[in-house]
């Protein structure tokens, strides 16, 4: 597996977005695909799943809210922790339109939400954070929370509700895989990342906080060979 730098794939993107292609569309289309069959492989069924998804107020957040979006069409009962305060306008609109319902970014009442839930999707943070990937303010308090919630004795994998994180675990450098406070980062059962894996999550620790990585295929195969990636093996 090829692990790519955030700055290539934005390259990547770039001449795709210029063109007016729906890279979100088809970003959030892999992304509910990939939590239905998370959930179908849970033995859940879909009709009666119970989705929390905690959304950033960029790309990222946008990506997981239009995912939200499929997901309460599908008759989820799916539940917005919006927690920078705001959101991707259109996303927020199709998510709320789909059934979808917005609940406060109060941390011990999310991490309760999370523990009866069926899937918890991480949308908060992805390749566009700063040099310090780390959560702050309430977006920090709620994975914290969440976090010691599902998997609270070890590091290992957690009980209960499944996670799918967005491109990248939110907290998780995606160049280097540094995770300067891993008990405010989610540990993945699935990532979905986009168009090509993030270095990030080949390289330890935040491999480790990866889980099952899915690469979405949203058109940027050919710009991304011609680029020399950070990490060419397998995880580590």
């Amino acid at each position: 597996m090829k692990g790519y730098s955030a700055q290539q794939v934005r390259e990547a993107e770039a001449p795709h977005l210029a063109a007016g292609e729906p890279l979100m569309a088809r970003a959030s289309k892999a992304l509910a695909d990939r939590c239905e069959r998370v959930l179908m492989d849970s033995g859940v069924n879909l009709a009666h799943a119970r989705v929390v998804v905690l959304a950033g107020a960029g790309n990222n957040g946008g990506d997981a809210l239009f995912a939200a979006a499929i997901l309460a069409g599908l008759r989820m009962s799916v539940e917005l922790v919006l927690v920078a305060g705001r959101a991707h306008a259109e996303g927020l609109d199709a998510a709320l339109a789909a059934g979808a319902v917005i609940v406060d970014a109060v941390p011990a009442k999310v991490a309760a939400s999370a523990r009866s839930a069926d899937l918890v999707v991480d949308g908060i943070l992805g390749t566009g954070t700063s040099p310090d990937p780390r959560l702050r303010g309430t977006a920090r308090d709620v994975v914290a929370a969440v976090a010691a919630g599902l998997h609270p004795a070890s590091p290992g994998r957690q009980a209960g509700a499944k996670v799918v994180a967005v491109d990248i675990p939110s907290g998780i450098h995606p160049d280097t895989g540094a995770v300067p406070e891993p008990e405010a980062v989610l540990r993945a059962d699935t990532t979905v990342t986009f168009g090509g894996a993030k270095a990030g999550l080949l390289r330890y620790p935040g491999s480790d906080f990866a889980g099952d990585i899915r690469i979405a295929d949203i058109g940027l195969g050919a710009d991304l060979e011609k680029l020399a990636p950070l990490v060419d093996s397998p995880q580590v």
